[in-house]
């Protein structure tokens, strides 16, 4: 007789409590990032680039704050789903680990999203101030690096407190 080696998913199952923690942390780090874009960074962010993204022309204050609370929603469930791979859901559980995969994720968000794919989707709809690609700038992409670290922290750390359990 051979023996059979059975091997588990690499995918794991998620609980919908753990998807509510994505989705409960995207949205508090995205009310931080958003404050720091608001207040810190160069305008106009907010109420100019993220509602051009879109189409809408501004400034629309709400329009931006209300996309970007939807993106951070939307990260936080992508965040989720990202850690439930096998080398990532022993460290995701974990407070110390957390940390880690949160900066992590702030680090990738920022070199995906802000300097690849932001100048490509303003300039495919026309922004004329779309910056440059890749969007490569000092002070602006240390900032904006810093702004998506504060926004992955709330997400990986509520996501450990909940699935840790």
């Amino acid at each position: 007789m051979a023996a059979e080696t059975r091997t588990g998913p690499a995918f794991g199952t998620v609980r919908a409590n753990e998807w509510i923690a994505g989705a409960a942390g995207g949205f508090v780090g995205s009310i931080l990032f958003g404050l720091m874009m608001q207040y810190v960074m160069p305008p106009p962010l907010l109420e100019i680039v993220i509602p051009a993204m879109y189409g809408i022309e501004g400034p629309a204050l709400l329009a931006g704050w209300a996309l970007h609370l939807f993106h951070g929603v939307v990260l936080g469930l992508v965040y989720v789903a990202l850690v439930q791979f096998a080398p990532l859901r022993a460290p995701a559980r974990r407070l110390g680990g957390s940390v880690a995969l949160g900066v992590g994720y702030g680090i990738a968000t920022t070199a995906v999203l802000a300097v690849l794919v932001m100048p490509i989707w303003l300039s495919a709809v026309g922004f004329p101030a779309a910056p440059p690609f890749p969007n490569v700038t000092i002070p602006g992409t240390i900032l904006s690096l810093v702004g998506h670290v504060v926004y992955a922290l709330p997400v990986a750390v509520l996501y450990a407190l909940v699935a840790g359990e």
